[in-house]
């Protein structure tokens, strides 16, 4: 026998001398008890650190944000009203305006004799006219025909000489509201007749933002509420009014019209710009309120993690819940939840139902320093 071969039969027989306890009558239960490889000893329980958050009922208002868009609180194209040459411009381009200032004035030599000559001849029909009524009221001089073909000449001369001032009057074009004067499409010398576009004055202060709300929350937006409105533009965030609220649903769209009054005293605001408005929902007195990033999905729906006593420690236990209104990353947990209750928010989905958990901080001091901080 060679020498590998006499090594090979020693370690035959230590190991045969080896598995001979294995054999007695206890040697089955020993194995059986010894623990497999890669498992925790008889006894061990693995404890998760999670960070928890106590439930306290709140009052929860649920929002909804939609993108608008700015408009004037008044913007119009004044249009001349009557023909003629534009003699005059008063205001430039981006000029304040007042109620009733002019903007440009029409050659009015025409209307203006035709006026002269109107008021000579309603001069004369008032005097004709009193003097026929003086000798026909009081001494019955004349005939009652001649002295109501008097007043009426009378009245037909007035008229016609009211209309020609008007006309005249209306030779200066004139401002219907006090703003801004957005654009002029005239200059002097511009000839134009009724209808023709000569400015545009634009009224910014305050303005309106419009926006359109899905169907589903007809029930739930009304007018005079404050409405929080963010114009990223300019990085600007400010309180409007809710002041219309439309009464008819868009087919196409499945939307209604709304609309909201900003104060805009310096102008940041202009037309067109656009805006976010957050419009408040319904409101909840006592809600009970977590953090969305504390729910878990499942097949049927959401799970949350529980801390409960447990000994001298603390256990997760899973609790089915139902959600309701949601919010700025909070959520209104309808059942399966009550006050008092320590929901897990940190480390949620390492734990299962029964694991042992190390609560390290529920105290809230990880969500203030995420801006979190409790109301």
């Amino acid at each position: 026998m060679s020498f590998s071969d006499r090594r090979c039969s020693g370690a035959l027989l230590l190991a045969a001398a080896l598995a001979l306890p294995a054999c007695g009558g206890g040697g089955a239960e020993e194995a059986e008890a010894a623990p497999a490889e890669g498992t925790a000893p008889a006894g061990f329980a693995r404890s998760v650190n999670v960070e928890v958050e106590p439930v306290q009922p709140r009052p929860f208002t649920e929002f909804v944000t939609v993108t608008g868009a700015v408009e004037a609180n008044r913007d119009v194209v004044i249009e001349a009203e009557e023909s003629g040459v534009v003699r005059r411009v008063y205001r430039d381009r981006g000029a304040d305006v007042g109620a009733g200032q002019a903007i440009a004035k029409i050659d009015d030599r025409v209307l203006s004799a035709q006026a002269a000559q109107a008021r000579a001849a309603a001069e004369l029909a008032q005097t004709t006219y009193e003097r026929r009524k003086a000798l026909w009221e009081n001494e019955k001089i004349g005939s009652e025909i001649a002295y109501l073909e008097a007043r009426s000449n009378a009245e037909q001369s007035a008229a016609n000489l009211a209309t020609l001032e008007q006309r005249l009057a209306r030779t200066i074009v004139r401002a219907p509201f006090a703003g801004s004067l957005e654009d002029r499409m005239v200059e002097v010398g511009t000839s134009v007749s009724p209808g023709t576009p000569v400015a545009r004055i634009v009224d910014t202060s305050p303005v309106k933002v419009v926006g359109a709300v899905p169907e589903r929350f007809a029930a739930d937006v009304t007018t005079g509420r404050d409405v929080v409105i963010r114009f990223d533009a300019i990085g600007t965030e400010v309180t409007g009014t809710l002041t219309f609220v439309g009464a008819a649903v868009d087919q196409r769209s499945r939307t209604f019209p709304i609309e909201a009054r900003v104060e805009n005293p310096d102008g940041r605001f202009k037309p067109q710009m656009s805006a976010n408005l957050r419009l408040p929902l319904r409101e909840f007195e006592d809600a009970v309120v977590i953090a969305q990033e504390a729910l878990i999905r499942d097949e049927d729906g959401f799970v949350v993690y529980v801390a409960v006593p447990d000994g001298d420690g603390w256990m997760a236990e899973v609790r089915p819940v139902q959600t309701g209104a949601a919010d700025g990353g909070r959520i209104v947990i309808e059942a399966g939840l009550e006050a008092g209750d320590r929901v897990i928010v940190l480390g949620q989905h390492r734990v299962s139902d029964g694991d042992r958990v190390n609560v390290v901080d529920d105290s809230g001091a990880v969500r203030a320093a995420r801006g979190e901080v409790e109301e």
